[in-house]
């Protein structure tokens, strides 16, 4: 039998076979303009709290002697995790331009958003770095910026290294989907916490021009800025670069073990 509702989704179909009904269907969905300021939001905001988090330790210890260089360390790579999982799935959580650059170059993320992220990161750094300059007695020992301990070239070689290991991280763990995926914030997190070990004494372990130009602009220090401006970049371009070279296929780790090794035989048993 025959009812009004039967008749309203007769006509639904009908339209949606017409192609009509497509048309106020993508009226509800949001625009380009509004999903990219939301992108931009959580930048501004996942940086902010990286920068403010793991410039705030620093902070702490410098001027209260609370938290250790070890805690430094972990404070960064457990910052990173947990924004890489709360707003990775909205603006794929990059928090830094030398990540945004490289991923573009390899296609990986658009040109033309290129600017608008780095205005983003950048400003989430500088609001970090004036909440703790306003809270803090910041003293020039007190210093919560990237400031090379040696010569520049030390430096410039130790960011670099570490932020090829980064990207090269990153690159596996977020661009190619035969990665656990799921782990990606923790890896990446260990990735940050394992470099600021190695390098954090001498460089300060930026690999982030908005973690380093933040404190630097608050602050007025720019004693080898230029390090962390170029090398993170070129660390971050090679990193990437090596990955992409590696990986020959984009084929599933089923297909490409079909060969009489263990996981084949794990999988067939």
């Amino acid at each position: 039998m025959a009812t009004k509702t039967d008749g309203i989704q007769e006509e639904e179909i009908s339209k949606l076979e017409e192609g009509t009904l497509g048309t106020g269907v993508a009226r509800l969905r949001p625009s380009s303009c509004v999903v990219t300021i939301q992108k931009v939001i959580a930048e501004v905001i996942g940086t902010y709290f990286v920068i403010f988090t793991g410039c705030g330790a620093v902070v702490v210890n410098k001027i209260y002697g609370s938290v250790t260089f070890p805690g430094i360390c972990v404070v960064w790579g457990l910052i990173v995790m947990v924004m890489v999982y709360s707003l990775g799935h909205i603006s794929g959580a990059h928090f830094n331009p030398s990540v945004t650059i490289t991923f573009a170059i390899f296609r990986r993320f658009p040109f033309r958003q290129v600017p608008i992220y780095i205005g983003a990161q950048v400003a989430g750094s500088l609001l970090a770095s004036t909440t703790l300059d306003l809270l803090f007695e910041v003293t020039p020992e007190a210093f919560f910026g990237t400031v090379p301990a040696g010569s520049d070239v030390q430096s410039f070689v130790l960011e670099i290294i570490i932020t090829f290991l980064l990207l090269l991280v990153v690159s596996g763990v977020s661009t190619d989907h035969r990665a656990v995926g799921e782990l990606a914030g923790i890896v990446v997190g260990m990735t940050v916490l394992l470099n600021v070990f190695v390098a954090g004494p001498i460089s300060g372990a930026s690999m982030n021009p908005a973690r380093t130009i933040g404190p630097a602009i608050v602050k007025g220090q720019f004693k080898g800025l230029w390090v962390y401006m170029v090398g993170p970049l070129i660390g971050a371009i090679a990193g990437a670069f090596t990955y992409n070279l590696m990986r020959f296929t984009d084929k599933p780790l089923s297909e490409i073990t079909k060969s009489s090794s263990f996981l084949n035989r794990s999988q067939k048993s």
